[in-house]
């Protein structure tokens, strides 16, 4: 019975998936006003090399908004690169992934 009860508790966390929303929430809130605070939670879980990548992201969606008046293709393509990026990063560091999912829901909370 035990061993029942322990193989319940089991998560199966599909890494991309897992990639796809951190993705969307990550350019979510890139363009968002409280970028700067989620910029830092990236810093502190993730890393320099991914808030750096953050940073380009919200520089370029700025200027794709002062060229284009908000063309979404800026966002599609951003949140592209963020799903490979992701992806590459919970394939080489799993244990991140906990912190991905919490990035990926204060994202969308922006």
């Amino acid at each position: 019975m035990s061993s029942r009860e322990d193989s319940a508790m089991v998560t199966v966390i599909h890494q991309p998936r897992v990639a796809w929303d951190a993705a969307r929430a990550f350019v979510q809130a890139a363009g968002s006003p409280r970028s700067e605070s989620f910029a830092a939670r990236v810093l502190s879980r993730l890393g320099s090399e991914m808030y750096g990548h953050f940073a380009d992201t919200r520089q370029r969606l700025l200027t794709a908004l002062v060229e284009t008046g908000g063309d979404r293709y800026a966002a599609d393509i951003e949140a592209g690169k963020w799903r490979v990026r992701v992806e590459d990063l919970l394939r080489t560091r799993p244990d991140l992934t906990g912190a991905v999912m919490e990035l990926t829901n204060e994202g969308f909370e922006h």
